[in-house]
């Protein structure tokens, strides 16, 4: 296996490093259109498989050139999801297999946005299933945690803990603080801010794909591990589009642990218009509000050593169990910042996301998982996927009933 990663930022680094400690693989191509931030990881990594090179991701023909330069069998896709499709693309050409963490982008109903999707996340990808499918190639999407580690719990429940399901529903929470910031995202914000503010998804079996006004439908959740309860709301989210196509269940939800203080935050970004990414001229200069959002704030990879807590993501299930009776289960995993910080020298969320695209990209390296098409994770047996979660990398999941 020859892998290309597209993104040295903060999952593409922590990504790396989780990989370079094992063997399946027999080169891994950094690339991103920073060229220092390569050449550090490359340096940082320090193992002779690891090499570098500087791509422009919106650029379809340039990636495409780099894969078959280099002879790359799998692109894992670790930036942010406006390159989805231009490396998705360059994939498809090149007869390349592909994998990301978050899908392409959705467009409201440009009539009713907080009642009917317009284009859905992922629609863009779906479209050229039967072409991949045919060419025998295969495009893993939704890979991460979330999407990702959430989709394979809840494959697991379907196949061994269920008989039939009312809800799967995505919940995810920390107790995270930075030192010295009110306002600092573990995540990208480019990403947080389209997936919080776009009018979120929900899926019932009787009615199909709905949306609803952003922050919806608030909830308390008690997270495990000394988390504890944190208010959830509904958020635009790959999972809800992603659970259906492959999961027999009456309805699927996604919801994130946002608090009031950051809900008010994205509120008043969208209220400013500082949400938009169509360039505005600002003293001659075109700029993007969110891009300006994103130079505002600190670099997510480069806050750890100021961040505090876990993070947790899971999947509720709700239905009948297995003898019959009425069942419940949370199955989830935890991130310590402490550890991750201690063990790899990056941030919990961040490492948390990695973790699962490169054990994947181990399970289709040692052919346990085989496919073909534009797939999710739902569309694979979960059981070899926990498995080497838990043996090879260390990472056992919990499941509270």
């Amino acid at each position: 296996m020859r892998v290309l990663a597209i993104g040295a930022g903060g999952v593409g680094t922590a990504a790396a490093l989780i990989a370079e400690r094992r063997d399946y693989f027999e080169s891994w191509l950094v690339a991103d259109y920073d060229a220092n931030r390569v050449h550090a990881l490359v340096e940082r990594v320090a193992d002779p498989r690891f090499a570098g090179e500087q791509v422009d991701a919106s650029d379809t023909a340039a990636v495409a050139a780099l894969i078959q330069d280099h002879g790359i069998t799998h692109v894992l896709n670790v930036v942010d999801p406006r390159f989805v499709l231009p490396i998705f693309n360059a994939c498809a050409s090149t007869g390349t297999n592909y994998m990301d963490t978050a899908m392409s982008l959705s467009r409201p109903h440009p009539m009713r946005p907080y009642e009917v999707p317009g284009i859905k996340l992922g629609d863009a990808q779906f479209e050229q299933g039967d072409q991949w499918h045919e060419r025998g190639q295969l495009a893993l999407c939704g890979m991460g945690v979330e999407p990702g580690l959430a989709d394979v719990f809840a494959r697991y429940a379907a196949d061994h803990l269920f008989s039939e399901i009312d809800e799967i529903g995505i919940r995810d929470g920390a107790n995270l603080t930075v030192d010295g910031f009110d306002f600092a995202p573990s995540f990208s914000i480019w990403t947080t801010i389209e997936e919080c503010l776009n009018p979120p998804l929900i899926w019932e079996a009787d009615r199909g794909w709905f949306t609803t006004e952003p922050f919806s439908e608030p909830e308390i959740f008690d997270f495990p591990e000394g988390i504890g309860p944190v208010e959830c709301v509904n958020v635009e989210h790959e999972e809800v589009v992603l659970v259906p196509r492959w999961i027999n269940c009456k309805r699927v939800t996604f919801k994130y642990g946002l608090g009031r203080e950051f809900i008010d935050v994205l509120k008043t970004l969208h209220q400013l218009g500082l949400d938009r990414t169509e360039p505005i001229n600002v003293k001659g200069a075109m700029v993007s509000p969110r891009d300006l959002v994103a130079a505002a704030l600190p670099d997510p990879a480069g806050i750890g050593e100021l961040m505090h807590g876990k993070t947790c993501a899971g999947t509720w299930v709700k239905g009948v169990g297995k003898n019959g009776a009425p069942k419940e289960v949370y199955l989830y995993h935890v991130a310590d910042n402490e550890w991750t910080m201690k063990e790899y020298g990056v941030q919990a969320v961040v490492w948390q996301t990695a973790m699962n695209p490169v054990i994947a990209l181990e399970l289709l390296a040692t052919k346990a998982w085989q496919g073909a098409g534009v797939l999710g994770p739902e569309a694979f047996d979960a059981v070899p996927f926990l498995d080497l979660m838990s043996a090879g990398y260390g990472q056992p999941f919990g499941m509270r009933d």
